[in-house]
């Protein structure tokens, strides 16, 4: 991917590092009793698997290694085919989806310099290709653990909702959007919204948007 650029305000340059910083290092450690308590459980669940490593395109389209509590079970068919999503994911696992809990080790991605607490979600590298230009835009700043698009619909709007969301944030960064995200977000996992898409045990993967119609 072609270098990007981005947002040049002294916040998207320098005060959004630091209010990461601020925000995740205390709670690593105020969230740590939950974090290991909820992977006790789902080591049972899964037969001592306990985190999820993927690797995502995170600013400027470069990898990085994604961490999350392994929620979905390794069930197979006899032919060895993972099952379907929701015959992977167990009631423990949609609990922990709800809560949210599963993205508590994105926090020490946060520290590491990979994610923000606020961006756009990182996504699969299969999707890279499918963006059109303005899409892709969305790969101008840091990814975030929540984003804008999260706090407006999240699992339950379409890809194209999404993107045009991420576009947006990318466009009017500030402190002040930071933290009514953050505060929105709070909100949201209380009431466990938008968790999954509408018939989906998660969410639909993206194959590319339409080609605009012309007259």
């Amino acid at each position: 991917m072609a270098h990007l650029p981005t947002p040049t305000s002294w916040y998207a340059r320098r005060g959004k590092r630091l209010l990461d910083m601020a925000l995740a290092a205390p709670l690593v450690v105020l969230t740590a009793p939950l974090l290991l308590g909820t992977a006790a459980l789902l080591a049972v669940q899964n037969q001592g698997r306990v985190l999820f490593r993927q690797q995502r395109p995170g600013f400027d389209g470069q990898l990085f290694t994604l961490y999350k509590l392994q929620t979905m079970t390794e069930a197979r068919d006899a032919y060895g085919h993972l099952l379907p999503d929701a015959e992977r994911l167990p009631r423990l696992g949609r609990w922990v989806r709800a809560t949210s809990l599963d993205e508590l080790p994105q926090l020490w991605n946060v520290l590491r310099g990979d994610l923000s607490l606020v961006g756009p979600r990182p996504l699969l590298m299969q999707y890279l290709p499918l963006y059109s230009p303005e899409q892709a835009r969305r790969h101008h700043v840091r990814p975030g653990i929540t984003g804008w698009a999260q706090v407006n619909g999240r699992n339950a709007i379409s890809w194209e909702e999404k993107f045009r969301y991420d576009v947006w944030y990318v466009d009017h960064l500030s402190l002040g959007l930071d933290l009514q995200i953050l505060l929105r977000t709070v909100k949201r996992v209380l009431g466990a919204q938008d968790i999954t898409a509408a018939g989906q045990a998660t969410t639909t993967a993206f194959t590319g948007s339409p080609p605009p119609t012309t007259l």
